[in-house]
């Protein structure tokens, strides 16, 4: 009788088992369709045009000869080439002014915003994002309007008291004036990121720090902005990748102000010009490469950075 009854609990526990592992199949099967279109659209659209991009590099076109393989003197030619790191060292400036002033300033409407004292703070919210959801290019055209030196409204407020209004689209304030384009245009998504960063602090934290007499601005230094630092590295990492990708504003600006702005006046534009208006793409694709590099780089070296800093505060407290 024990035999009998051993048996059939054998069974069922084989049976339960091969249930469960052909259920997990199924889901492992349906997971795998889910992500496959993401996959597809990825290797289509990004790795396939990457790969193409590489192999256009390492050739030339000559008019005696044709397409001729050209191995790294395509990236020898661009590392010397004085217009693409003239353009690096402009988007260098930008990055080392625009980013820091443009971020403070996300930072701060966040922490406004989190703190409760702000009147009206959904209206608020959807004033600052409403410049990110405007086109750049709308943005940068409605911009170069209001820049103009001789319609502009600028200009017009300078003339109506006598005085002459600055040249916003010269060849020493042009860059001042893209910097502030994008800074009007991205204040508002980044902000929107810190901001539910600091949603996601616990409660408790601002509550006990109150009962100790700690003032808003201790609370906000010593403890929400710690909190939310990956938020920020987060934000300064797109800044770094917008920066050194910047197409939309010299593109447009170039037609108001070519006096101001070159074909090489950022590394993206200079690609852009080197394949479609020079119709050297071979060349346009080293320089892409070598600007995708550079992006990594900077954006490694700012994230080491930052993990440094963070483990010598751990330090210090300990």
């Amino acid at each position: 009788m024990a035999s009998d009854t051993i048996i059939p609990a054998t069974r069922n526990a084989g049976s339960t088992v091969r249930r469960s592992t052909s259920g997990r199949r199924t889901q492992v099967t349906a997971a795998y369709l889910f992500v496959l279109p993401f996959f597809i659209v990825f290797i289509a659209m990004l790795v396939i045009p990457l790969g193409y991009a590489g192999y256009l590099s390492l050739f030339k076109s000559q008019l005696i000869g044709g397409l001729s393989f050209a191995g790294l003197s395509n990236y020898v030619q661009a590392i010397t080439d004085p217009e693409f790191l003239a353009g690096i060292g402009r988007m260098g400036i930008f990055l080392l002014v625009q980013v820091p002033i443009m971020l403070g300033i996300a930072l701060f409407l966040a922490l406004a915003l989190d703190s409760g004292r702000a009147r009206g703070s959904k209206a608020l919210r959807l004033l600052y994002f409403v410049p990110y959801a405007v086109p750049g290019v709308v943005a940068t055209l409605m911009w170069g309007y209001l820049y103009g030196p001789d319609f502009g409204p600028f200009a017009q407020l300078f003339h109506t008291f006598g005085l002459d209004a600055p040249n916003f689209l010269g060849q020493q304030s042009i860059l001042g004036s893209m910097m502030n384009i994008v800074t009007w245009e991205f204040v508002g998504y980044n902000m929107i990121i810190m901001y539910a960063a600091l949603r996601g602090i616990p409660g408790e934290l601002y509550e006990a720090a109150e009962i100790d007499g700690a003032s808003q601005f201790r609370i906000a230094w010593n403890i929400k902005i710690p909190a939310i630092r990956p938020a920020i590295i987060l934000t300064v990492i797109f800044s770094i990748i917008g920066t050194f990708q910047l197409f939309n504003e010299p593109s447009l600006l170039d037609a108001i102000a070519p006096n101001a702005v070159t074909n090489g006046f950022t590394p993206n534009f200079y690609a852009y010009n080197l394949a479609f208006v020079n119709q050297d793409v071979n060349y346009a694709a080293a320089i892409a490469f070598l600007l995708g590099i550079v992006i990594a780089i900077v954006s490694y070296v700012v994230q080491v950075q930052t993990q440094r800093g963070e483990r010598r505060q751990r330090k210090a407290s300990k």
